[in-house]
């Protein structure tokens, strides 16, 4: 698809995006998406993701692709001094500063955030770390997979009978970079009414305890331990995969109206009246009894069409698809959730606005030494 151009919500506002790997980088294309004009510093060796893969494009791995859109970039050795004074240069004319250095790095070098703010005090400052400055683990490096473990998120991840199992994707730096772009845009909305900037703190130790929700509320309250499930929901059932004649699906019935309809839609009107699953909660409690049920009254459809025509009475329900058959598929092309810039595809914006839409302008590794001027931001 191709997004005409658009303003964009933050047309004006300029971004210098130091950071590298994911974290800051998603922030700074969320940005970039809506408008901002990014300016990307990396070393002169390149983010460290240019390196993750397979698959590669002229010596670039997708990784990267993946989190460079909408910015433009160069190459600054930061550790030298002129390096550091372009990187000053830069900042005097930015507006918002992203960057995911180890605590004291650019101290060190002379362009800290507590060094520069007097300095330039209208800058909206985005520092994205492992675990924060300070605290008992302050200072100290992050990373995704380590703070899954430290936050609780594998030991509730994974079968039920089996080990601690790691997401199979990079959540934590992934919301990390959504709090900072969050955080980000807050600061420069209370900017408009004070003139002035201030730090963003947003810590990859943090967003990984922020998602533990239901879990730590189960806990807050209950005092137990939460446990793996595999894909069954702790609190709610069925919510979890089951086997069809064809294809699993998951199911997501949220409330007894639900349950009754799906009893109904496969000939199995009794299971909604029975005493053990009649309420949400006897559900919960009597899900290793229901399950088998529910997939023995499964075992003669077609798993697809079982899914397809729970959703058209209203019962939450969907074919488990891999990565290809999700981003090939109809609503997919129709929600523009799939960019496409000459020989560049990536994942479209997931925010919508009406409008100021999201556009498209610079594939990754696009060159640029200085921000656009104010009319062409």
């Amino acid at each position: 698809m191709n997004t005409p151009l658009s303003p964009g919500a933050l047309q004006g506002v300029k971004v210098l995006d130091l950071s590298r790997i994911l974290g800051g980088p998603f922030c700074g294309q969320i940005l970039g998406d809506h408008g901002a004009d990014v300016l990307k510093v990396e070393p002169p060796q390149g983010d460290d993701t240019r390196t993750w893969g397979p698959p590669f494009k002229d010596g670039v791995a997708s990784y990267y692709f993946g989190l460079n859109r909408n910015k433009r970039i160069q190459f600054l050795d930061l550790s030298a001094p002129a390096g550091q004074q372009r990187v000053r240069e830069l900042m005097a004319e930015a507006d918002v500063v992203l960057e995911n250095f180890k605590v004291g790095t650019m101290e060190k070098w002379g362009i800290g955030y507590e060094q520069m703010r007097e300095e330039l005090p209208h800058l909206v400052w985005c520092r994205v770390t492992g675990f924060g400055a300070d605290g008992p683990l302050g200072s100290l490096p992050g990373y995704d997979a380590a703070i899954q473990a430290m936050a609780g998120i594998m030991s509730i991840n994974g079968e039920a009978d089996g080990e601690p199992l790691r997401v199979g994707l990079p959540v934590v730096d992934m919301v990390t970079g959504l709090n900072a772009t969050i955080g980000v845009l807050l600061a420069l909305h209370e900017r408009g009414r004070s003139g002035r900037g201030q730090l963003v703190d947003a810590s990859l130790y943090d967003s990984g305890l922020s998602l533990l929700h239901p879990h730590a509320a189960n806990w807050f309250m209950g005092r137990k331990v939460p446990q793996r499930s595999g894909n069954a929901h702790p609190n709610i059932y069925p919510y979890d995969v089951l086997s069809t004649g064809g294809a699993p699906i998951f199911l997501a019935v949220g409330n007894d109206r639900q349950f009754r309809l799906l009893c109904s839609h496969v000939g199995r009107e009794a299971l909604g009246q029975d005493e053990r699953f009649a309420t949400a909660g006897q559900r919960s409690v009597h899900r290793a009894e229901l399950k088998p049920l529910l997939e023995q009254a499964f075992a003669q459809l077609d798993g697809v069409t079982l899914a397809d025509e729970l959703m058209a009475i209203g019962v939450p329900a969907a074919p488990v698809l891999d990565v290809q058959q999700a981003l090939e598929h109809p609503h997919t092309a129709h929600r523009e959730m799939v960019v496409k810039m000459g020989e560049y595809q990536g994942l479209g914006a997931p925010v919508k606005l009406s409008r100021t839409p999201a556009s498209y302008r610079f594939a990754p590794l696009s060159e640029g030494q200085d921000f656009l001027p104010d009319s062409d931001c």
